[in-house]
């Protein structure tokens, strides 16, 4: 998977989440501080599912209009552990019924669901 980390996602996930052979970035790393319209937009130009906490990126691109990354994966859940979001997520990563692009996915620790995302820049 092609992934961009929003800055709010720890470094150790996004850390086990390479070790696991996924491509990430992280705006943590390299734009912290990236306004939200930025990071969509950087998700669009480099076609990467956006990984957040921040719910506000669903209201920003089936509210605002905002550009439309290729799969947004809102994480619902305070982590226990700076490695909890990758060891959530990288069981659903091979699981084929469980397509990330051109998807909202979202994952707390009992239930993933999932709804298309809008039509739009950049969007599925």
């Amino acid at each position: 998977m092609r992934l961009l980390a929003d800055e709010n996602i720890p470094l150790a996930a996004v850390g086990a989440l390479r070790a696991a052979g996924h491509d990430v970035a992280a705006i943590a790393e390299d734009d912290p501080g990236l306004p939200d319209r930025a990071v969509l937009e950087r998700a669009v130009s480099e076609q990467r599912i956006l990984l957040t906490f921040d719910r506000g990126f669903g209201a920003l691109i089936y509210r605002s209009q905002f550009p439309v990354p290729p799969g947004l994966i809102l994480l619902r859940f305070v982590p226990l552990t700076p490695e909890e979001p990758a060891q959530l997520l990288l069981p659903l990563a091979g699981r084929p019924e469980i397509l990330f692009e051109g998807r909202l996915t979202v994952l707390d620790r009992e239930r993933v669901r999932q709804r298309p995302l809008p039509k739009g820049q950049g969007g599925a």
